[in-house]
């Protein structure tokens, strides 16, 4: 069996795009190695079809992190024997790259999103400027690159010339089974549940604005599910503005547990704001998490979202972020039951289509001539 070892930054208990790339890796025949890294606060990884291997690291972020976290998976590469690499990002590429180079062999890009575009970087030039030369070094040199959907790649083509598959980050079909109760999640049983949910939350989400919304929502509560930088600062938000029942903080769940979270919700949200490039084009997984749950959304009106709702008409658009806004949107859904039926069956009909069965055959097509 040919070896391929797959990389990403993060803990991989609760990246799903990354284990369904692993798993149809295994499925192809492949003997699938996936390195991330381990926090105190990650969660233990259940057994898998596939190895894997968590780093331990002195730096949890900042640039530190990133140059630990490459020089040591650039050692780890060079005394192990593999066919192929899986670069996740472009926080793994560098180590990767090296890698490939010195031992001659074959490297896959899969980027998950525009990524020297991310907010983060806006105000931090420095920061910007390393990646992006990072990146116009390595990139125009690969030749396998794949991305999570057409506006990202167009953008790649454009700045790079190289030709770059999309596959999107769509969950595996699910059938919508209740495995634990409400009482069982501690989530209210007589309100209606408004979700967000996310690996990593971070500034520009609309986190804020939802949270500052329930002020003005009745007869629901918003429950947040994952991490990420604003976590605190909306927990503050709640304390600041007296909405403890009004919002519940869940840490990040195994995939199932969270499709337990999800099945329960009557409103799914996502609400990136336009205000970079990177999320003017994102698609984010929990768009799809929410369709294969039947849940309807309330969503900004970003294009790549907005083309997914609009074709089954499973959601409904803000026209901007005050929190005024968010819950006069939210106050018209959770009330108007025949609206709400409705949007629910057709994001069960959305599912149907949008989902990793549809979505695996691509990633098969770009993996197969490493076999």
């Amino acid at each position: 069996m040919k070896k391929v070892i797959v990389s990403v930054t993060n803990d991989l208990s609760s990246d799903q795009r990354v284990h369904r790339t692993c798993m149809t890796l295994v499925k192809m025949g492949f003997d699938v190695l996936l390195i991330g890294r381990i926090l105190p606060s990650s969660l233990p990884l259940p057994p898998r079809a596939y190895k894997t291997k968590r780093f331990h690291l002195c730096f949890k972020k900042g640039p530190l992190f990133y140059a630990a976290f490459n020089y040591r998976l650039f050692r780890f590469l060079l005394f192990h024997k593999f066919h192929l690499l899986v670069a996740n990002d472009l926080d793994t590429l560098l180590g990767n790259y090296l890698a490939k180079k010195i031992k001659g062999k074959q490297l896959v890009y899969d980027s998950h999103e525009f990524f020297t575009g991310v907010p983060e970087l806006e105000h931090n030039k420095f920061a910007r400027n390393t990646w992006l030369c990072i990146e116009r070094w390595i990139f125009p040199k690969l030749r396998s690159v794949y991305t999570v959907n057409q506006s990202i790649a167009n953008l790649y083509h454009d700045l790079y010339g190289n030709d770059v598959k999309v596959v999107r980050n769509m969950p595996a079909r699910k059938e919508i089974v209740f495995t634990k109760t409400k009482k069982e999640l501690n989530l209210p049983e007589d309100n209606k549940i408004i979700l967000l949910q996310g690996a990593w939350i971070n500034v520009d989400r609309g986190a804020e604005e939802a949270v500052v919304a329930m002020k003005f929502v009745q007869d629901a509560v918003l429950v947040i599910v994952g991490g990420g930088d604003v976590i605190e600062i909306l927990k503050e938000t709640v304390n600041k503005n007296k909405l403890s029942d009004h919002v519940i903080f869940v840490p990040k769940q195994p995939f199932e547990t969270l499709f337990q979270y999800t099945v329960h919700a009557d409103l799914g949200l996502t609400l990136d704001k336009d205000t970079n490039i990177n999320y003017h084009f994102s698609l984010p997984n929990k768009l799809f998490d929410y369709l294969q749950a039947g849940v309807p959304v309330l969503a900004s009106p970003l294009v790549e979202i907005k083309a997914v709702l609009e074709k089954y008409n499973a959601g409904v658009f803000i026209e901007n972020h005050s929190p005024e806004h968010i819950a006069e949107k939210i106050n018209t859904l959770i009330h108007d039951e025949p609206l709400l039926k409705s949007l629910k069956e057709n994001a069960k009909k959305a599912a149907v289509e949008f989902c990793w069965e549809n979505e695996e055959e691509k990633l098969i097509s770009i993996y197969k001539p490493f076999l």
